[in-house]
């Protein structure tokens, strides 16, 4: 339904991947509020989850992207658990890293598709392979709590006040 002759939004095209959930904030919520598909880009976080960079590493491998475009902006503290997450499932499953992080987005509720970026004709099958995936829910836990943000204020506050008031 348009209002004062305006189409609705439909969806959004937002960056969002396991290195960069920051959109769980304020945009998902307002999306599901309001009916609002959310379609990722940047789900591999230009290439980091993809498998084939090590946090401890600068740079990244020959001749990758973001050895000279470091992009979308990536929490370098919290990568080595993404990355360890992932490569932990990933030998689970017998999956590559960046199927398993494809396929953790499509446990989203919120999220309809994923926009990816395929260099390559093996990495084109193996990114649209991940919809045939069903990730276990200890394997979604496990992405979950390696990948999951930070608390804002107010929610350490009352994190620390529980947890104080259970020690008393």
């Amino acid at each position: 339904m348009s209002v004062n002759g305006l189409a609705r939004f439909e969806s959004a095209q937002v960056y969002y991947s396991l290195a960069g959930r920051d959109i769980e904030r304020e945009i998902v919520p307002l999306a599901q509020s309001e009916g609002i598909a959310i379609l990722p880009w940047s789900p591999l976080a230009g290439g980091m989850l993809s498998g084939k960079y090590d946090p401890e590493k600068p740079g990244g491998p020959e001749g990758a992207r973001r050895s000279s475009f470091d992009f979308p902006p990536v929490d370098r503290a919290r990568l080595p658990r993404v990355l360890g997450a992932l490569r932990e499932v990933s030998g689970a499953t017998g999956l590559s890293v960046a199927r398993v992080a494809l396929a953790w987005h499509l446990t989203r509720p919120f999220v309809t598709s994923v926009i990816i970026g395929a260099k390559t004709r093996e990495q084109l099958a193996d990114n649209l392979a991940a919809a045939e995936v069903a990730l276990s829910p200890e394997h979604i836990q496990q992405l979950d709590e390696a990948s999951a943000l930070t608390p804002e204020y107010p929610g350490w506050i009352v994190a620390w006040q529980n947890q104080y008031l259970t020690q008393r």
